[in-house]
């Protein structure tokens, strides 16, 4: 599989999938439910002696089961693996929520739910030092608002590569949001939704966090050869869409001045049986 190289060229093509809030907001799409993420980014804990991935997987899937399953405030939940980053021990846990305060009732739900679960303290404390033993303490978290143009997944029930990247903006004036609604709504249509490669497609404003410039999109492939084929074909799809080299080039010109030409990239795998 060709690798950073690849995604390197596709950078000025995936420019045109990122725009801000307030633009985006707009558009009269169908109102999404969910509205908020919180993504958790977590470490293994490499002094782990007995560290074992198996047994890792069924303490989550028990507390799965008995905790965030019954938890009517989390929309959904799930588990994503390192397969490329900058660091091997990244995994980031991801959490959807309907409102902001359905963020803080999910915490004292959970709390009752544990109660429920394992109605011997001591088993709940015994089953939580288990359960945290696999990371280190260390950990951040950021939440995320939920833009329109998405293509919801159906990973029914398999594990599946997630591709991340993290544009940030730079100032954009409202009198600027026509152009960008019809561009981005224009290019969703003819480079993502379509596209039989790409399973899932979300994308993500920052709301809470360290970094208030950011813009994520997450990509869902089956497999990281399907990745990489999305990338070599981004070119010939997008001369085939707008055929007008003049156009193209004007297009892009167009989308350089909301943006820094700095981004981040990163690969991880869903886990398909930690998941609700």
């Amino acid at each position: 599989m060709k690798t950073i190289k690849t995604l390197f060229t596709a950078v000025i093509c995936l420019l045109l999938l990122s725009l801000p809030m307030h633009a985006l907001q707009a558009e009269a799409t169908p109102i999404q439910k969910t509205t908020y993420l919180t993504v958790t980014k977590l470490h293994w804990n490499m002094d782990m002696k007995d560290f074992d991935m198996d047994t890792w997987k069924s303490i989550e899937k028990e507390y799965l089961d008995k905790v965030v399953r019954k938890n009517e405030h989390i929309l959904s939940a799930s588990y994503y693996l390192h397969q490329m980053t900058p660091d091997s021990r990244d995994v980031l846990y991801v959490q959807s929520f309907a409102s902001w305060n359905d963020i803080e009732k999910s915490w004292s739900r959970s709390a009752a739910l544990e109660k429920e679960a394992w109605t011997n303290e001591k088993h709940l404390k015994e089953f939580r030092g288990k359960k945290n033993a696999y990371f280190d303490m260390d950990h951040s978290d950021e939440i995320y608002v939920v833009l329109p143009h998405t293509k919801p997944l159906n990973s029914k029930g398999k594990d599946m590569i997630c591709y991340i990247r993290t544009n940030h903006m730079l100032p954009i004036e409202r009198e600027s949001t026509d152009e960008i609604r019809g561009l981005i709504t224009d290019h969703f249509d003819k480079m993502i939704k379509e596209n039989n490669l790409i399973k899932g497609y979300y994308t993500f404003r920052h709301a809470w966090g360290s970094d208030g410039s950011e813009m994520v999109e997450s990509y869902f492939f089956d497999s990281m050869t399907d990745m990489d084929s999305m990338f070599e074909g981004m070119s010939a799809l997008e001369e085939k869409m707008w055929p007008n080299e003049k156009e193209r080039k004007e297009r892009i010109e167009k989308f350089k001045k909301y943006f820094t030409p700095i981004h981040g990239d990163a690969v991880f795998k869903y886990i398909a049986d930690l998941s609700k």
